[in-house]
């Protein structure tokens, strides 16, 4: 049994990376704890898990309760199951302060992700988060993260190198054509607030995307090319890739998932079966 540490902000995490790895993990006989800024139970992103406010509609109270575009970008019936188990978890419901946590007591670390900027940023630029992932890597412990998670874990500053974590390490995390396509998507049904889908934004001078998950990511990697998306050779090429499709504990194809050594790495909640059960394997 590994005694795994799953960090979280206060609210805005995505349901299904966390709440899928959890059961994963659980069921594979690993303990799970948890940690958020002030030691209560974190909340998720609301909107990723009913698909209320994702419409053209969802800003008008009644309306906003009917939703459709909303139905296909939410956690799948798995996943919000699984969420609700999980926070129903007395360990979910009594989590450590990320400035409690003593990383000797945990033998791998998991990192969600989400993009809803108003939760996500204290979680992406805390310097307490990036002392205790870069401890987790110089220690060569399992790490695993996922979508934005993976951008926690490149900011990261190794001790050992003085560079990012990730350096040397060949990984995937958000796409920009996922992340991209998604903002398109909002920027039109959620027009109110058309900037829900993009957790940082470019600056005036900056090229469209360079503040993305994925250009940030390969900025702190030694090689550009140790960024990896699907091969156009993938036989499963547009299962992995249109956005639409998402895997199960069942169905692998339409994953896409990266490990290289201790680390394992998935690009958004359509992977995270298969991330998980990656990294279940790991502990093992």
């Amino acid at each position: 049994m590994a005694r795994v540490l799953f960090l979280l902000p206060a609210r805005d995490f995505d349901p299904s990376e966390a709440a899928v790895s959890w059961r994963v993990l659980v069921n594979a006989g690993h303990l799970v704890r948890f940690a958020t800024p002030h030691g209560q139970p974190a909340i998720a992103d609301d909107m990723m898990l009913t698909g209320k406010g994702l419409d053209l509609w969802g800003a008008v109270p009644l309306l906003r309760n009917l939703p459709f575009v909303g139905l296909l970008m939410r956690a799948n019936r798995n996943a919000r199951q699984a969420y609700a188990e999980m926070i129903a978890d007395p360990d979910y419901l009594a989590p450590l302060r990320w400035d409690a946590i003593d990383p000797a007591a945990f033998d791998a670390l998991l990192l969600p992700g989400g993009h809803r900027a108003r939760g996500m940023r204290e979680y992406l630029e805390s310097e307490i988060l990036q002392r205790h992932v870069a401890g987790f890597f110089d220690q060569e412990k399992p790490v695993a993260a996922i979508c934005h998670g993976v951008l926690l874990a490149a900011r990261s500053i190794s001790k050992r190198t003085g560079r990012s974590v990730l350096s040397g390490y060949r990984t995937t995390a958000l796409t920009w054509a996922f992340e991209n396509s998604a903002w398109s998507v909002a920027r039109v049904t959620r027009f109110w607030d058309p900037n829900y889908y993009r957790t940082y934004l470019e600056q005036d001078g900056q090229p469209k995307g360079f503040m993305s998950v994925q250009q940030e990511v390969t900025r702190a990697l030694a090689s550009a090319d140790d960024f990896r998306d699907v091969p156009t050779a993938d036989a499963h090429y547009r299962r992995k890739t249109s956005g639409l499709v998402r895997d199960s504990m069942d169905d692998e194809t339409p994953a896409f998932v990266v490990r290289d050594r201790n680390y394992v790495s998935a690009r958004w909640p359509g992977d995270v079966h298969t991330f998980a059960k990656t990294f279940a394997g790991m502990l093992k």
